[in-house]
């Protein structure tokens, strides 16, 4: 009898914990296999406590851990202006789920290689409680700035300053810039002037000037609507037999959007038609005022056929140049502007910059918006081969990899891996902005981007078959005009649609209508490219219409005046830290929390302003009706006395059509 315990106690030994040394002997007969046991976390070996298994000894420092909170790290993010929803998480280094489930919170399902718009991402980053910054460059170029600071240290130095002549159609820039340049350019070189590459430098007894002949290029608009602020000083030619025209008007416009100085020209003076106080008077109603009259602007008499005034011309430019104090580094690499580029049967690409810092040497590396190249060679404006140019000196070079577009951003650097680099980077994100820049200037999109306050325009440029459409539609499209909302029609001419106008509907962000016309593939694709707004109509009216449908849009809307109800001033109590309260009554109608009064006194109104608080009893109430008393008090307005009148009201904006 007393066996049997003792067996049922080794039969129990061998059930129980491996403790006894010979159920240790069987698991090692077994292969060690123990499974139940690790499920119920004995201690046994594939992650008992005593091993660092998943659920191992470490595994109860983690449970002791866990409680303390890891604080977040908040990064500055620079958000390029299209990245990849996987890019972004890296950036903050997230998993791309956190940035997918932020978005899909916001409303949209996007996937892990998705591109999103700046505005987007920079949301992202904020709502994941990091700091954005929008990075106008991308990863390449944003290392170009750091490169660039090498160069900037270099000594600024005075430089010649850059002109640009401008002024309306026949009325004398090119004969006063012919002029100008048969006297000053050496007699020598006047036989290579022909080759012409839209820019030269002159020698005055005071100092060089640049001079940009672009002003009737579809170039000049292209650097316009890129904003390149290639010129100093601008001379505006205006005929003294002929006054103030549309071009002159429009090149005033652009001088004081890009905020330079004008000098103005008043030519033709020898003509017997020439009435100098007129131009004066006109260019005046323009904003330019003659500085005899106290203004800024110098007005210069001259004649391009006698060279009359011509030495005085360019006197002035000198002056305002000396005012200005151009001053760029010229011992370091170089930084310029692309005038203009073409393709040339023999050369390649071959692009006229302007250099704007720095010296531009035979051999440097250079990268030109998303071109890049070594400058193989280098021609002054004569078409003789220099080896280097300075600060506002103009030069044609070969060497790029490509034609690059009139108003890129020339930069040398020292190395060409790198320029190739940023050169490529940009070409796959020009593609990205592309499509962004697309939908910016759709003509249904094209009231939002108005200036808001001044007269908002729509700018249109009419292209049609026959000179009278064009002529009936431009009128009818004019007729639309209010006083808050202009269309202007900022050139309109007869035949198919051109690249240039494209050029040009980009430069002022004008959509393009064209009226029994077609754009030629060049145009189409610069128009896709630009993202331009073509328009096609074969009826006057559907034209009309359509623009009237956008315009209503564009008009801001009107508002009415709702008046809620008059109170009167019973008691004022002034109390320190709050100022005046007054104690009233509603007569008529009710009174609002947040809404607009008007304060009377014996009839006249001596204020207008907001409610700041309104309280009945010590509760504040949202309204008041009309028989029971309020405490109130306005914003910013103290002067209350006791039987002054209170009228309520509240603005409401009415959307409005033409």
């Amino acid at each position: 009898a007393a066996a049997k315990p003792a067996e049922g106690a080794r039969k129990g030994e061998k059930k129980g914990a491996p403790a006894a040394p010979k159920s240790e002997n069987n698991r090692g007969r077994r292969g060690g296999l123990r499974t139940r046991g690790d499920t119920a976390g004995a201690s046994g070996w594939r992650g008992g406590p005593k091993q660092g298994g998943r659920h191992g000894r470490h595994a109860a420092e983690e449970v002791r851990q866990a409680p303390q909170a890891v604080e977040q790290v908040v990064r500055e993010i620079h958000v390029p202006e299209t990245i990849s929803v996987a890019d972004l998480a890296h950036k903050m280094a997230v998993k791309a789920t956190e940035v997918i489930k932020a978005l899909m919170k916001m409303g949209m399902m996007v996937t892990i290689n998705q591109h999103l718009d700046q505005e987007t991402a920079m949301i992202i980053v904020e709502e994941l409680g990091h700091k954005a910054f929008a990075a106008k460059l991308d990863d390449p170029d944003a290392f170009l700035d750091e490169a660039q600071t090498g160069h900037k240290d270099g000594e600024a130095l005075p430089r010649a300053p850059v002109v640009t002549v401008m002024g309306h159609v026949d009325h004398g820039k090119t004969s006063l810039l012919d002029y100008i340049r048969r006297t000053k350019v050496a007699a020598g070189e006047a036989g290579g002037i022909t080759q012409h590459i839209g820019a030269y430098h002159v020698e005055t007894p005071r100092g060089v000037v640049t001079f940009l002949d672009t002003p009737g290029h579809a170039a000049f608009t292209a650097m316009r609507a890129r904003g390149a602020k290639a010129t100093d000083i601008v001379i505006l030619v205006v005929a003294a037999d002929d006054g103030v025209m549309p071009q002159t008007k429009e090149a005033i416009h652009h001088a004081k959007a890009a905020g330079v100085p004008l000098v103005v020209a008043m030519n033709k003076i020898d003509k017997p038609a020439a009435n100098l106080d007129r131009v004066r008077q006109e260019l005046i109603a323009e904003g330019v005022v003659p500085e005899e009259y106290g203004g800024e602007s110098p007005f210069v008499s001259v004649s391009a056929k006698t060279g009359q005034g011509i030495d005085d011309l360019l006197e002035n430019v000198l002056l305002q140049a000396e005012v200005l104090e151009l001053k760029a580094p010229k011992d370091a690499l170089a930084k310029g502007l692309v005038i203009e580029a073409r393709l040339d049967k023999g050369k390649g690409p071959v692009a006229t910059v302007l250099v704007q810092s720095g010296t531009l040497k035979r051999g440097d590396v250079l990268l030109v918006g998303q071109v890049y190249g070594r400058v193989r060679a280098m021609l002054d404006e004569t078409g003789a081969a220099v080896e280097e140019a300075g600060p506002s000196i103009p030069v044609e070079i070969q060497g790029l990899s490509d034609v690059p577009a009139a108003g890129d951003e020339a930069m040398a650097l020292a190395d060409e891996k790198k320029a190739r680099e940023v050169a490529l980077f940009r070409q796959g994100k020009f593609r990205d902005v592309r499509l962004a820049k697309q939908q910016a200037a759709k003509l249904e999109n094209m009231f939002e981007q108005m200036g808001e306050g001044e007269t908002k325009t729509l700018a249109l440029i009419i292209k049609s078959d026959v000179q009278g459409s064009q002529e009936a539609l431009a009128q009818a499209l004019a007729k639309l005009s209010t006083d808050e909302v202009k269309v202007n029609v900022i050139h309109a001419a007869v035949g198919g649609i051109s690249e240039s106008d494209v050029n040009l509907a980009q430069a002022s962000r004008a959509v393009i209508i064209g009226f029994n016309t077609r754009a030629d593939a060049g145009a189409r694709k610069a128009a896709e490219n630009f993202g331009v707004d073509i328009r096609y109509y074969n009826i006057i009216y559907d034209a009309v219409d359509e623009v009237k449908a956008a315009l209503s849009g564009m008009l801001a809307p009107e508002k009415r005046e709702n008046v809620l109800g008059m109170v009167e001033i019973r008691q004022v109590f002034r109390i320190s830290k709050v100022g005046a309260v007054a104690g009233c009554m509603v007569l008529s109608g009710l009174v609002k929390r947040g809404a607009q009064v008007r304060v009377l006194r014996d009839n006249v109104v001596i204020h207008t302003g907001e409610l700041d608080s309104l309280k009945r009893f010590k509760d504040d109430v949202r309204e008041v009706k009309e028989g029971f008393e309020c405490g109130l008090s306005l914003k910013n307005f103290n002067d209350i006395n006791e039987g002054d009148q209170l009228e309520v009201f509240e603005v409401q904006e009415i959307a409005r059509t033409l």
